[in-house]
């Protein structure tokens, strides 16, 4: 997967570029189906990817936020998932918790991932030989943290669409540590860096392309996602996560998934 992990990691950083340069000046936001925001440099940063992966793999289809998929690409036994801008509402603030994602899932698991923060220029990326992250002309290799008790957790939650559910999550829990971050991907590599230990998202807006890239960087440091009641993430039935997102250092997956199960009962 060297060539795949190249090419992603190339483009995640010729995208991030282009959108941090673009979020200095005029974002020219709209708001698509689910009252979702866009802005042209989420279409541009699309743009560039999909031609850049068309390119080097022709027989690959490919997925973005910001195009309508393929009639067959879900079903594919290889295609990329894209997400140009994760956390467009921190990008339209100018802050630096969003970024760029590009996922390869092969035979239906995350392959290679790349999550790319352009702001601080930090990139996390995994392929199945392992997951790393590069900041400041450094790469080191990820790993969870040791925390095996609900007591212990360290939350990281959304910074835009904190629900107050997640009140009654952390109190089911016993939580007391927070912090809150756009990026759905930034979220889940926090967790493979070992300096957070759970995310818990009970909505149902969430999307392959939200998930696939952070998954494979998140399992090859040792984590873990599923729903919310511990099934496997789908990537070739559909597209959205009906059930909900549960991220964790995998060591107190299983009791966060028994707390917390009565808590949704609308979604099983």
């Amino acid at each position: 997967m060297d060539a795949e992990l190249s090419c992603a990691q190339q483009l995640a950083r010729e995208a991030g570029a282009l959108v941090h340069k673009m979020q200095r000046g005029e974002l020219d936001v709209e708001m698509k189906p689910g009252d979702e925001p866009v802005t042209i440099a989420d279409k541009r940063a699309s743009e560039l990817i999909v031609a850049g992966l068309a390119k080097a793999f022709p027989a690959d289809p490919i997925i973005s936020e910001e195009l309508p998929p393929a009639p067959a690409a879900l079903a594919a036994s290889r295609k990329w998932l894209v997400d140009p801008i994760d956390g467009t509402k921190d990008f339209i603030r100018r802050e630096d918790g969003y970024s760029v994602m590009i996922g390869l899932v092969v035979d239906g698991r995350p392959a290679v991932g790349v999550v790319y923060q352009p702001v601080i220029d930090r990139m996390f990326f995994a392929t199945p030989a392992g997951a790393f992250v590069t900041h400041n002309g450094e790469t080191t290799p990820l790993a969870v943290s040791d925390v095996a008790s609900a007591a212990n957790i360290r939350l990281v939650a959304s910074k835009s669409h904190r629900s107050p559910v997640m009140d009654q999550v952390k109190s089911s829990l016993g939580i007391d540590n927070e912090l809150n971050v756009g990026s759905v991907g930034v979220k889940l590599c926090l967790i493979a860096m070992g300096v957070r230990d759970l995310y818990v998202n009970p909505a149902a807006k969430t999307k392959a392309w939200d998930t696939c890239a952070p998954e494979a960087i998140l399992t090859r440091s040792g984590g873990r996602l599923s729903d919310l009641f511990g099934g496997a993430i789908e990537y070739t039935k559909e597209l959205g996560h009906p059930r909900g997102l549960l991220a964790s250092n995998g060591r107190v997956h299983d009791e966060v998934v028994a707390k917390l199960g009565p808590l949704f009962p609308a979604l099983r």
